[in-house]
């Protein structure tokens, strides 16, 4: 999916600047990165908020229209009001193609419906992580990674390591020496809890004076 952006230089800063800005419409940003130095920006609120609902927005390598001048850019920070639905700053980071560049990417299950787990035992997927940090060269970035959930059984997880990567494409936390979860499937609540009663040691009659009896749980 290819998203181009829009901007324009700033040439006035400062805190009352940037308010000026915003009430007319627009949000102060900046873009850096590469051999250039940080040039502030100006894109336009309206086309910024339409952009950031899409998921690929957050994790592509996007085309910013820098006045008739285009970079390739990725998103690297929005800043948004306390309570207000409005963008305060944003910031662009430019793309070298010969350089990796180290982002998060979103993961899509698939499958989950046909895994043994859910459809023979009635387990719940859970799913840790929604999003991978990776380290790729720009033309090997993924705009998501599938994880294929059909062979999980239920009390099992997937890790990190059991994820098929692109080519090219490095996780960083298995860089790192970590194996972190992913999914799993639970155990239904219900059954957990009917497994467990069922599970209990069974009561035992123990006489007491009088002839009367008493349940005790045995030990």
């Amino acid at each position: 999916m290819k998203i181009e952006v829009s901007a324009k230089t700033r040439n006035v800063q400062g805190t009352g600047a940037s308010r000026r800005l915003r009430r007319s419409g627009w949000v102060p940003g900046i873009l850096y990165g590469g051999k250039e130095p940080a040039l502030p920006i100006q894109v336009e609120h309206l086309a910024l908020m339409n952009n950031l609902k899409h998921e690929a927005f957050h994790s592509s390598i996007l085309t910013m229209d820098l006045e008739g001048r285009k970079e390739q850019v990725l998103l690297r920070d929005v800043q948004m009001h306390p309570f207000k639905k409005q963008v305060l700053h944003v910031d662009f980071q430019r793309v070298a193609q010969d350089q990796k560049i180290h982002i998060k990417v979103p993961l899509h299950f698939v499958n989950g419906e046909n895994a043994p787990g859910v459809k023979l035992s009635g387990g719940i997927i859970s799913h840790v992580m929604t999003e991978v940090d990776v380290m790729c060269l720009p033309k090997d970035l993924p705009e998501y990674i599938e994880v294929d959930l059909s062979h999980m059984n239920v009390g099992h997880s997937l890790h990190l390591a059991d994820i098929k990567l692109p080519p090219g494409v490095e996780a960083v936390a298995l860089h790192k020496g970590d194996n972190p979860v992913v999914a799993t499937i639970l155990v239904p609540r219900g059954a957990a809890e009917e497994e467990a009663v069922e599970g209990a040691p069974a009561a035992a009659e123990v006489p007491l004076v009088g002839g009367e009896k008493k349940e005790e749980k045995g030990s």
